[in-house]
């Protein structure tokens, strides 16, 4: 049977190509709104970040959002995005790789 091709994303944070299931997606909406993007279907200019709080904590000390999507983002946004991935991250050790 064919292997099937596993897609890759770069995590903007830690510069690493990674499989997409393992990382969440942030999008920028042509409106100009800032959000998470947990289908990874949204409109929009998207970046990645890896399911893992401390390369989530890390991203608001950077301010990587910031600079990816060239706006100023309130702290708001980053403790939305640690509390969303450290979510992500326990369902992980909970359920398994699934999403």
């Amino acid at each position: 049977m064919k292997e099937r091709k596993i897609p890759m994303r770069k995590d903007i944070v830690t510069g690493e190509m990674v499989p997409k299931n393992d990382l969440i997606r942030v999008v920028k909406t042509p409106d100009g709104q800032i959000e998470l993007d947990p289908t990874s279907r949204a409109n929009g200019r998207g970046a990645y970040i890896s399911i893992d709080v401390e390369i989530a904590k890390l991203a608001k000390k950077k301010r990587v959002f910031d600079r990816t999507f060239e706006t100023k983002l309130t702290d708001d946004f980053y403790d939305d995005l640690i509390a969303y991935v450290d979510h992500q991250q326990g369902r992980r050790e909970l359920f398994g790789h699934a999403k």
